[in-house]
C-alpha cells in the first residue's frame, strides 16, 4: 500500500514514522498523549493521574497511577506523591508508593512505601514500610518495617521490624525486632528482640532477647536472655540464658537455667545461679548452684545440689569437705 502527497509516493513506513514524530511533539507540548481520554486508556508521556498502560521516560510530579507503568528511568526528585497501582516495569521504577507487581531491571525504589511482589536485579528499597514478596539481587532496605518473604543477595536490612523469611546473603538486621525465620549468611540481628529460627554462618545477636532456635557457627549474645535451642560453634552468653544451649568452647552467664553443654568451659559470673545441669571440662559457678554439674573441674561458692567430676570444689563447705574427688555437695 502506498501514499500519495504532492503526486509523489511515500511509503508506508515513512507515513508511521511522521505520525510517531507528530505524536511526540503533541506529547512534549500537552505532557501526555492519552488515548481514548486523558483519564484513561492508553497513554504517552508524563500524564498525571491516568488509568490503564501507561508510557513515560521519567516521572515527574505524578499523582496516581493505575494498571501498567511502564517507565525507562527512575522518577525525578519531585515526583514525591505518587501512587503507582498495578504492574510497573523499567530499569528503575519508582514512586511515593508502589503497590503490585514491581519489576525492576536494576533496582525498584519507593521513596514511601513498597507492597506486593518486587524483583530488582541489583536490589531494592523504600523510605517507609515494605511489604510481601521482594527478591533483590543485591539487597533490601526499608527505613521502617519489613514484612513477608524478603531474599537479599548480600543483604536485608529494616530500620524497625522485621517480619517474615527473611534471606540474607551476608546479613540480615534489624534496628528494632526481627520475628520469623531469619537467615544470614555470616550475620544476623537485631536492635532490641530476634524471635524465631535464627541461623548465621559467623554470630548471632540482639540487644535485648534472642529466642528461638538459635543457630550461629561462631558466637551468639544478647544484652538480657537467651532463649530457646541454642547450638554455637565457639561461644554463647547472655545475662540471662535459658533452655537448652550447646558451645563447642564457652558458655556463660548470670542466671543460667537449663542443660548447658560447653566443649571448654560453662561460666556463671560472680553472684550469679545455676539452675539446672551443667556439661563441660570447667563448670565455674561463682555464685549458687543447684541443680548438677558435670566435668572434670567443678567450682560453685554454694551448691544445693551435686557436682560429678574428677575435682569437685564447694567454697562454703566445712574444712576437709570444700575438694573432693568424685562427687561433692552441700554438707
Amino acid at each position: 500500500m502506498k501514499l500519495s502527497r504532492t503526486g509523489r509516493k511515500i511509503p508506508v513506513a515513512m507515513a508511521a514514522f511522521t505520525l510517531f514524530l507528530a505524536m511526540g511533539l503533541e506529547t512534549a507540548q500537552a505532557q501526555s498523549l492519552d488515548i481514548p481520554s486523558h483519564g484513561w486508556g492508553l497513554s504517552f508521556g508524563n500524564s498525571k493521574e491516568f488509568t490503564g498502560l501507561r508510557f513515560n521516560f521519567r516521572d515527574s510530579q505524578v499523582k496516581r497511577i493505575t494498571g501498567i507503568n511502564i517507565t525507562l528511568w527512575q522518577p525525578h526528585k519531585d515526583n514525591t506523591e505518587a501512587v503507582v497501582e498495578g504492574l510497573s516495569l523499567g530499569l528503575v521504577p519508582g514512586g511515593a508508593h508502589l503497590r503490585g507487581l514491581q519489576v525492576g531491571l536494576l533496582g525498584v525504589a519507593a521513596t514511601k512505601s513498597l507492597a506486593g511482589i518486587s524483583f530488582g536485579l541489583l536490589g531494592m528499597g523504600a523510605g517507609g514500610d515494605v511489604t510481601g514478596l521482594n527478591l533483590g539481587g543485591l539487597g533490601i532496605g526499608a527505613g521502617r518495617d519489613m514484612k513477608g518473604i524478603n531474599v537479599g543477595g548480600l543483604g536485608i536490612g529494616a530500620g524497625g521490624n522485621l517480619w517474615g523469611l527473611n534471606l540474607g546473603g551476608l546479613g540480615v538486621g534489624a534496628g528494632e525486632n526481627a520475628a520469623g525465620i531469619n537467615i544470614g549468611g555470616l550475620g544476623a540481628g537485631a536492635g532490641k528482640n530476634m524471635i524465631g529460627l535464627n541461623i548465621a554462618g559467623l554470630g548471632l545477636g540482639a540487644g535485648e532477647r534472642l529466642a528461638g532456635i538459635n543457630i550461629g557457627g561462631l558466637g551468639m549474645g544478647a544484652g538480657d536472655r537467651l532463649a530457646g535451642l541454642t547450638i554455637v560453634g565457639l561461644a554463647a552468653g547472655a545475662p540471662e540464658v535459658v533452655g537448652l544451649t550447646i558451645a563447642g568452647g564457652f558458655v556463660g552467664g548470670k542466671s543460667l537455667r537449663g542443660l548447658q553443654v560447653a566443649g571448654a568451659m560453662v561460666h556463671v559470673i560472680k553472684d550469679g545461679h545455676l539452675a539446672g545441669c551443667a556439661v563441660s571440662p570447667f563448670n565455674y559457678i561463682r555464685g549458687s548452684q543447684s541443680g548438677l554439674s558435670i566435668g572434670i573441674v567443678n567450682y560453685a561458692r554454694s551448691v544445693t545440689g551435686l557436682q560429678v567430676g574428677v575435682i569437685n570444689i564447694v567454697r562454703n563447705n566445712p574444712k576437709g569437705l570444700r575438694v573432693l574427688p568424685v562427687f561433692n555437695t552441700n554438707f
